[in-house]
């Protein structure tokens, strides 16, 4: 008999495809995520569930998943909305997307960096809204990126691509991380990024210990012609806090890509101009996206045919075999 997965959310159709050769699919091919009841009576029966980073595992919700559930494959890199010791405890695989996102939202922080410091989405209302009338010398100025100090505060894959981009307008970078890694950058400590960079760049994961890593005295902290950038998760930044920066100056300007509550954006965060906000389109390139939605459906199928998956969070569990049992 071939096993059930179930896909709480839309992907791309190529991953379905390729699953339906694999397992019997339920597909619940909507933008809207599932409540918690939705996702335990759907997946019942399910020897994997494909999610994404709007479906909340917490522990209370893994407690009461059918124990027919082998597998949950993330389409994402981050993993914050699954509790991974509490899917451990249950035997239950899980498994990211990591590496190839990297480059594509390594280009959105960049791009971010780059709109903020030269005024790009202010620049385009101007110009759309028919208030540009003449040049004059200092209309929508801004601040340079080239020979600028850029400030990574967590350098894992994705920092280091950003750092990289840096490094092509002859940045200097600074970093802090747990620990140094082998990059030609300079390794010191957050109090030294926030207070010397001109561009710092978040790329922490969200954890307890990073919530709100970014909070008043982290904004006060940074020069007043400084620029921050967030695409790692939005609770990482206090969005309260950030809006206060902005509006009283304590910082130029933001590009921000995440949010504490999405899609909610604090009200306060949306009336500064200062600020470029997206809509969580840090990995949103076709091919990404695509690579994504492939890699957590070839990662479940590893997984029901007992192999074990490429990106597996929790190899105790496959070492284990608790994950195999009864498969």
């Amino acid at each position: 008999m071939r096993p059930f997965v179930l896909v709480t959310r839309r992907v791309y159709p190529e991953a379905i495809d390729y699953l339906k050769q694999h397992a019997e699919v339920d597909y619940a091919a909507s933008e809207d995520a599932l409540s918690a009841a939705e996702l335990l009576e759907r997946a019942r029966g399910k020897s994997a569930i494909v999610s994404q980073l709007v479906d909340p595992f917490p522990r209370e919700v893994l407690a009461q998943l059918d124990p027919s559930v082998r597998v949950i494959a993330n389409v994402a890199v981050g993993y914050d909305n699954i509790d991974l010791p509490a899917a451990s405890e249950r035997g239950i695989l899980v498994t990211n997307t990591p590496d190839v996102l990297t480059e594509t939202t390594a280009d959105l922080a960049f791009a971010l960096l780059m709109a903020a410091a030269r005024r790009i989405v202010e620049s385009h209302e101007f110009v759309h809204s028919g208030k540009w009338s003449r040049w004059t010398i200092d209309l929508l100025v801004g601040q340079d990126v080239h020979h600028r100090t850029l400030g990574i505060l967590g350098m894992g894959r994705i920092g280091q691509a950003v750092a990289r981009r840096g490094a092509g307008f002859a940045m200097r970078v600074l970093y802090h991380d747990a620990q140094p890694v082998e990059f030609d950058a300079e390794y010191t400590t957050k109090d030294r990024v926030l207070s010397e960079s001109d561009f710092v760049s978040v790329h922490v994961p969200l954890t307890p210990a990073t919530r709100h890593y970014i909070g008043e005295p982290e904004l006060r902290a940074m020069k007043p012609t400084a620029i921050l950038v967030n695409t790692s998760r939005g609770p990482v930044v206090d969005e309260a806090a950030l809006a206060r920066a902005l509006r009283e100056n304590w910082i130029a300007g933001a590009g921000i890509d995440v949010f504490e509550r999405e899609p909610q954006v604090h009200p306060e965060l949306l009336a500064c101009r200062n600020a470029v906000l997206a809509a969580h389109i840090g990995s949103a390139s076709v091919a990404t996206r695509l690579r994504m939605s492939m890699m957590a459906a070839e990662n479940a199928v590893a997984a029901l045919e007992g192999r074990r998956p490429a990106n597996l969070l929790n190899p105790a569990v496959w070492e284990s075999g608790a994950s195999r049992k009864g498969a």
